[in-house]
């Protein structure tokens, strides 16, 4: 394997645990800043959720640990065909200083044939995460 088997990324919010959860768990937050159509969510592990995409795209997920205010994961395709390979993206969030230290990883790219879907989801996470936060500072 030549690329890495996940992505992880670090934010200081300004907003507190419970602010950030919202975002993170309901369809209103998730439709918004990180699908830009819609979103459906069934908060409890072995819940499904669906993001849609106003160019058409849709993907569902599994929730996978619902810890609140903690621990929000779930898998999601992260290739195409009929045997698609998931990866599992957990959110952790921690108090700090007036706000949240947020935490996502993201893994299993490993078990990919290529390194599309690893430098796809690189990129797409730093969009999807800045969205959060313009998100955030505008409620």
């Amino acid at each position: 394997m030549g690329f890495p088997d996940r992505i992880e990324r670090t934010l200081e919010l300004a907003h507190p645990p419970e602010v950030v959860w919202r975002a993170l768990t309901t369809a209103e937050g998730l439709g918004t800043w990180f699908g830009d159509e819609s979103a459906r969510i069934e908060l409890r592990p072995g819940g499904l959720a669906r993001m849609t995409w106003t160019h058409g795209h849709a993907v569902d997920m599994v929730v996978e640990r619902v810890e609140e205010p903690r621990v929000f994961a779930f898998s999601w395709p992260a290739s195409d065909g009929e045997d698609p390979v998931h990866t599992y993206v957990e959110f952790t969030l921690e108090p700090a200083n007036s706000g949240t230290r947020l935490t996502m990883i993201e893994t299993g790219f490993a078990r990919l044939p290529g390194q599309e879907a690893y430098e796809s989801h690189t990129e797409g996470w730093t969009r999807e995460l800045g969205e959060l936060v313009d998100y955030l500072n505008a409620a």
